[in-house]
């Protein structure tokens, strides 16, 4: 799943008529890669702000954007589910998404419980 990092890349190169891997080549990595990046499946290293700021003469409003992107990017974190079948992963789904509305105290006797019985 393409990431804001990603949308904000592909968008600069498609401002920039350029393809991933020319983009690719100025981060000096591969189009893989970048590929990865762009799909959260890796996270944006640190020191690519500077040479994306430097490489495409980014303003001041795009420098913005690109650091909270990049945060989001390097701040989040996520899991395969793709060997679940279609049930157990709509089970975890539906889990992920009302996470913040579960009993904490519930949650933490869950997690004993299980860590427990591993």
């Amino acid at each position: 799943m393409v990431n804001n990092f990603g949308k904000f890349c592909r968008k600069l190169r498609i401002d920039k008529n350029e393809l991933l891997y020319d983009m690719a080549a100025k981060l000096g990595v591969s189009s893989a890669f970048l590929s990865k990046v762009e799909n959260g499946k890796k996270k944006p290293p640190k020191e690519w702000k500077d040479i994306i700021v430097q490489s495409y003469n980014l303003d001041k409003r795009q420098i913005a954007e690109l650091e909270q992107v990049m945060y989001e990017a390097q701040n989040y974190d996520s899991i395969d589910i793709s060997f679940m079948n279609d049930n157990d992963r709509m089970m975890m789904l539906s889990f992920a998404r009302k996470f913040n509305e579960l009993d904490k105290n519930k949650l933490k006797e869950f997690l004993q419980k299980e860590v427990k019985d591993e």
